[in-house]
């Protein structure tokens, strides 16, 4: 494998907005269900709405930063460029977090389904088996799994608009229970409750910000990328919000046995066994799909840490032929193996430590390259790189107060390990001063 070979620029904006709603997959909506609609006391349309404009801020921070360095790396890239490269590290270590771990929830989560529907076979066969094929599709390519990922994507939208659409055709036949207005249902329900909703809603757009680890393999990255990220947004703001919108309406007092297992019981509740098993099938494939797209972006994340020696130069090779990082893809498929004795919860919690650094970080990098860097002090820069950057900024902050205590020291104890292992890497002078020296090439 030489070093000289590089990645393939083979995405294009649809391939692009494919992966990161693959990676988002929106059928999360009907996953955590439970969860959210506890969590918001019932409003979760508003949940919703307050959380995509605040995660918007953050989207578009992203957007400004994939276009002053449109390389792979996401908040690494940025932070070590707009930042400090040690501080950059440090970023890019949690979001490392986030990104491995996503990998191993989507294997979990589909061998804890698969298990669920055929329980004679053992979820670790289906763990093993999902885990294989991620990693067969990854290697061949990334167009190859941006392909398969967009059947995958496709297939979710459809459900979902074919389920909005079922409901307004109750809607029709026997009236909406809640009336019109879409507030109607909240009287009672304070805002801190709705603002507690919207910080656990948030999660459900995670996955905008993987498809900047893809830049060298997207066509005019600069232009590509930023456009991609707001159209996943919106795409999914959208979806999110016409079916909080019409099951609030229609199921206003709709209650569950298990929050686990909401989405499933409204699906029964609705449209029978029928419409529970197309809801599990789909299930199944969105979270293959979320597996491919996870894959591809922790082995990105991981080739760029190689290319800059903050990690072994082996992380930087890549395929002769395939022109994927073949050793990253292996050795992240071996650690998703961990799905076979790690717990759902403790999976999650390490992902959204890892996600809020991040965005925290992403946030201020944008003042400090545009603004403090650059100098910029047009109504432009006041507005969307300086105000904007810091409205996101201050979201996330309040986010991280809403992480639990058990959250935070997972977290805390990967970035002390990863703090011992760059001083070990930098004792050796493997390390330069400056890696972000070697992204300049790439831009």
């Amino acid at each position: 494998m030489s070093n000289n070979i590089t990645l393939k620029r083979d995405l294009s904006l649809s391939h692009v907005v494919t992966m990161g709603l693959a990676w988002m997959s929106p059928m999360i909506f009907f996953t955590s269900f439970g969860v959210l609609h506890e969590g918001s006391g019932g409003m979760l349309l508003a949940a919703y709405m307050l959380a995509f404009v605040a995660i918007v801020f953050t989207a578009a921070s992203y957007g400004q930063m994939a276009k002053a360095f449109p390389v792979s790396g996401s908040a690494y890239t940025y932070v070590t460029k707009a930042m400090n490269p040690f501080l950059g590290f440090v970023v890019g270590w949690a979001v490392l977090l986030d990104y491995l771990f996503s990998c191993i929830i989507a294997v979990l989560m589909f061998g804890i389904n698969l298990n669920a529907q055929f329980p004679s076979v053992p979820s670790a066969v289906w763990i093993i088996l999902l885990t294989a094929v991620v990693m067969a599709i990854n290697i061949i390519g990334i167009k190859t799994s941006a392909n398969v990922s967009k059947i995958f994507v496709l297939m979710q939208i459809l459900f979902i608009a074919g389920f909005c659409a079922l409901l307004v055709y109750k809607a029709l036949q026997g009236g909406i229970t809640a009336g019109l207005d879409p507030f109607a249902a909240g009287k009672g329900v304070s805002f801190s409750s709705i603002l507690a909703g919207a910080s656990l809603v948030c999660f459900s757009f995670l996955g905008f910000d993987s498809i900047t680890t893809m830049a060298e393999e997207t066509k005019d990255p600069k232009k590509t990328i930023p456009r991609a990220i707001m159209v996943i947004v919106i795409l999914a703001g959208l979806m999110y919000f016409a079916t909080a919108y019409l099951i609030q309406q229609m199921y206003p007092s709709f209650s569950f046995a298990s929050a686990d297992s909401a989405g499933f019981e409204l699906m029964q509740s609705i449209g029978g066994s029928v419409l529970a098993s197309v809801f599990t099938f789909v299930i199944i494939f969105s979270i293959l799909s979320q597996g491919m797209s996870s894959m591809t972006t922790v082995t990105r994340l991981l080739f760029v840490m190689g290319r800059t020696s903050l990690l072994p130069k082996t992380f930087a090779s890549i395929h002769p032929k395939f022109r994927t990082p073949v050793f990253n893809i292996v050795l992240a498929s071996v650690i998703s193996l961990s799905a076979l004795f790690i717990s759902l919860e403790t999976a999650i919690k390490f992902v959204n430590f890892g996600a809020l650094t991040a965005f925290l970080f992403v946030n201020l990098s944008v003042i400090f390259h545009y603004i403090v860097r650059e100098k910029g002090r047009t109504p432009k820069d006041l507005i969307f790189r300086l105000l904007c950057p810091l409205l996101g900024a201050g979201f996330v902050l309040y986010l991280v107060t809403l992480l639990d205590v058990s959250s935070l020291m997972l977290g805390g104890g990967w970035l002390v390990f990863g703090l011992l292992f760059y001083a070990l890497r930098r004792a050796k002078s493997a390390v330069p001063e400056a890696p972000a020296a070697e992204m300049e090439s790439a831009v």
